[in-house]
């Protein structure tokens, strides 16, 4: 029934939108008697309204001195664009900015920007309507996000051992894992050729045994190619890793050819995810149709944000595909992801960086709350979490430094 004579909420008006590139400590390993440490660069996304009501995005990418950099001039850039525009059009304004990239290219740099803005968006929606963003998306289908996470980088078996313990006793039921990535530079320095030496190769083999042997049978053990690889190598790691019981094998070959991608799907017993280097759910298309993938993994701040994720997890449902984001970047990811996933059916896991992920805490006014390796997402407005204005600012760093061609940053 309409209540007569009660006035309408004024439309919101965006004031302001921009990025905030940052650098944070950071150690790939949260054991608090690891000694080794380092820093790392996160890019996130402020979208203020005229309401005082202010939205947060992330588009962390990679390599972090040159992409993170790149990317937030991008986005200041589109930011200024939306200036006036009402941010609950998020349709409307997503459209924009794609259909009006495409000169530029609609893939990579504009839909990460796009991903950015798009979640600030929802979080602002969320804030006015004093909803969190799952519920503005039908609701609830579970009551917790299952998560799995990444031991650090492992050069030898015995390397392996204590983080795949720390795992374990944390709850998690999950892991995901490269045993190949650091001993690459034996033979492969460029992964230009798609090669790994037989000596890397062999030690990836008994890291992986080291790995499966302290993780125990029930625990399900994932591993990434990072899309480092041509067919026949694929081929061989994939069948040489199925001994061990892998989950799945994660980007066996570059996303630039889904005809390769077929090949080594056609020879292999392993099953396969892909997804975090695809845009938009076009390029998603092949993948179905194809029966490319047992699971895709699209990232939630490099394919298009909320309004995409949603549709690509649609997509996925239709053919009975699960989906399970990627993460590898900072706590705006991990709970929009995770907004998302509560309202799909067709979800399996969502990736987290480490398993301990308190050092998010300094950056955001609600720590996660995890609990034996799932994730629970709580009703407060938005996306739930907003990040420490005062932080950012005592963190943000000069994107015109000059890291001579060094890594200061510590990013894979």
């Amino acid at each position: 029934m309409q209540i007569l004579g009660k006035s309408r909420k004024p439309t919101l008006k965006i004031t302001n939108a921009r990025s905030w590139i940052v650098r944070a400590p950071w150690n790939d390993n949260p054991n608090p008697d690891s000694k080794t440490g380092g820093s790392r660069t996160f890019v996130f996304i402020q979208v203020d309204t005229d309401e005082e009501i202010t939205g947060w995005g992330e588009i962390t990418t990679y390599p972090g001195p040159v992409a993170n950099r790149a990317i937030s001039a991008f986005v200041d850039q589109i930011g200024k664009w939306i200036i006036g525009e009402n941010p609950e059009d998020i349709e409307r304004i997503w459209s924009k900015i794609f259909r009006g990239m495409t000169y530029v290219g609609t893939r990579g740099a504009t839909t990460a920007a796009i991903s950015g803005i798009d979640i600030a968006l929802w979080d602002i929606r969320g804030k006015a309507l004093n909803q969190p963003i799952y519920k503005l998306l039908g609701g609830a289908v579970r009551d917790r996000i299952a998560l799995y996470t990444h031991p650090p980088q492992a050069k030898t078996p015995d390397e392996i051992i204590q983080p795949v313990k720390e795992i374990v006793d944390s709850g998690h039921r999950a892991f995901k894992m490269d045993p190949m990535m650091p001993n690459l530079h034996v033979g492969n320095a460029s992964f230009l050729d798609g090669e790994i030496r037989p000596e890397a190769e062999a030690m990836a083999m008994d890291i992986l045994a080291a790995a499966r042997e302290t993780a125990g049978a029930d625990i399900e053990i994932l591993i990434d190619a990072h899309g480092m690889y041509n067919v026949p190598t694929a081929t061989r790691l994939a069948n040489q890793m199925a001994e061990w019981d892998i989950f799945w094998f994660e980007e066996p070959v570059p996303a630039e050819s889904w005809k390769a991608l077929k090949q080594v799907k056609e020879q292999i017993s392993p099953l396969i995810s892909v997804g975090e280097r695809l845009h938009t759910r076009w390029e998603f298309i092949p993948i179905f149709e194809n029966n490319l993938a047992d699971y895709i993994m699209p990232d939630i701040t490099w394919t298009g944000g909320v309004t995409e994720l949603k549709k690509i997890a649609t997509m996925a449902e239709a053919y009975y595909v699960p989906i399970s984001p990627h993460d590898a970047s900072g706590p705006i990811n991990v709970i929009s992801g995770a907004q998302v996933m509560l309202t799909v059916p067709n979800f399996y896991k969502l990736e987290t960086s480490r398993y301990d992920l308190q050092s998010y805490n300094v950056m955001i006014d609600h720590p996660l709350d995890i609990r034996k390796g799932d994730l629970y997402v709580s009703d407060r407005p938005g996306l739930g979490i907003n990040l420490d204005p005062d932080w950012l600012a005592g963190h943000e760093i000069d994107p015109d430094e000059d890291f001579s061609g060094k890594d200061p940053d510590s990013d894979k």
